[in-house]
């Protein structure tokens, strides 16, 4: 049975970036919930899917009600992520098991009209260990503009036995970008940008 903990909101807004004022700030929405790990002080678990069939969907259906309520809707929302972060004993895997399904991440990517994967991370640590989530373009994971990270911690979680698990959303991309994107390095290396490995 899952149980979580709690649930945290973190939002953010980037108003000035390098000393010049953003044209459009950057809004970061973070969604997280502290689950118990289902897998925790069984020993080596061998099928995970029973677990991931319980929690995955639950998860994915709270984080990205958590993360459109705050932006306002699905089409707000421009780049898009997701992590967890599994408790110290726990397995990597455990954390990978919550995100890596389509259970729990297809609820975030139908509702925001997304194309390109979910950037990821899956880690351990203990409480207040960073949470990383790296973000990319709902629509073009070319676009450099929408490579993003939101970083934070809790500071009484995971618990050795818990894992966290969170969804990322920008609405606009970094204040000021200026870097060019995936296509124009192509070009300019003279590769196809329709077949950029050249198959």
């Amino acid at each position: 049975m899952l149980v979580i903990r709690k649930t945290l909101l973190q939002q953010e807004t980037t108003l000035v970036e390098g000393g010049r004022a953003a044209e459009t700030p950057l809004r970061l929405i973070a969604a997280m919930a502290v689950v118990t790990n289902p897998w925790a002080g069984k020993g080596f678990v061998d099928d995970l899917k029973p677990a991931i069939a319980e929690a995955a969907p639950v998860l994915g259906r709270l984080l990205t009600g958590m993360i459109i309520e705050a932006a306002g809707s699905g089409a707000a929302v421009e780049g898009y992520g997701k992590a967890a972060v599994v408790g110290l004993d726990g397995e990597v895997e455990h954390a990978s098991a919550l995100i890596h399904t389509l259970r729990f991440g297809n609820h975030f990517r139908e509702a925001v009209g997304a194309k390109t994967y979910l950037a990821f991370t899956n880690t351990r640590g203990p409480a207040n260990a960073p949470i990383m989530i790296p973000l990319m373009d709902k629509q073009d994971e070319g676009r450099r503009s929408h490579y993003l990270t939101i970083q934070t911690a809790i500071p009484d979680a995971p618990a050795a036995h818990e894992i966290v698990v969170a969804l990322g959303a920008s609405i606009g991309g970094r204040p000021h970008h200026r870097i060019g994107n995936r296509y124009e390095d192509l070009k300019e290396l003279g590769r196809d940008v329709a077949n950029p490995a050249g198959v």
